[in-house]
């Protein structure tokens, strides 16, 4: 079974293609993170053994926290990725490409219960199955997918320019077409360069030349908030 692609547009005009994560990477994923909350309550048990009923008070209370707050410590803390997630290079994110919160991640976990049932997460590998982003109960009641991560995207290096900002209302076709030239125009000839930036009277207020050039690096760098 092929992983599938979610494609989320963010404010700042940045494409992002989400890879999510299908059920084989999950489990695996889920299986790391199990045996190392089962060597934790192994160690821990050793070691408060010795404090007789006290003890047991305590691995009651750390049993609870590895199982129902430690995915969601590190899905909120930690780039939304348990370390069973990081190792399989994987990370929880809201539907919209956003980092998971304290309230999306308590709910996707706490129906996990639901997700386990009648055994070994049946519904949650029947749900997983049925959807085409591979989302189990609790990611589809709380927002969340899971997928691969990915490199910071990385906004395009524009040239120095005094800031400038064109009278006319800006598209978003309109504000990527600035963006893409003044990540292009650098690797052009001056007069190229100079050719395209005509082409756009609009956006430089009828500048010719190196000034049209210079008003869309400015006006680029206004998109991308190095200028304001």
């Amino acid at each position: 079974m092929l992983d599938t692609v979610r494609e989320v547009s963010t404010p700042e005009l940045i494409e992002l293609r989400l890879h999510c994560a299908g059920p084989v990477p999950r489990a695996l994923a889920w299986l790391l993170d199990t045996l190392i909350r089962g060597c934790v309550i192994i160690v821990a048990n050793i070691a408060i053994g010795l404090l007789g009923r006290a003890g047991g008070g305590i691995m009651l209370i750390l049993w609870f926290a590895l199982e129902w707050l430690y995915p969601v410590f590190f899905e909120v803390l930690a780039s939304g990725a348990t370390p069973g997630k990081r190792a399989l290079g994987l990370c929880v994110l809201h539907e919209d490409g956003s980092p998971v919160g304290w309230g999306a991640s308590l709910s996707r976990n706490l129906l996990r219960t639901a997700d386990f049932l009648p055994f070994l997460y049946g519904f949650g590998l029947v749900f997983m199955l049925m959807t085409r982003e591979f989302r189990r109960i609790g990611d589809l009641v709380a927002g969340t997918v899971v997928v691969y991560r990915m490199p910071p995207a990385q906004l395009p290096e524009v040239p120095e320019a005094p800031a400038w900002r064109p009278k006319v209302p800006l598209t978003r076709a309109l504000q990527q077409a600035v963006l893409a030239f003044a990540e292009r125009a650098p690797r052009l000839s001056p007069e190229r360069a100079e050719e395209l930036a005509e082409i756009a009277p609009q956006l430089t207020a009828g500048a010719q030349g190196r000034t049209a050039v210079q008003r869309l690096y400015g006006l680029a760098r206004v998109l991308t908030g190095e200028t304001r």
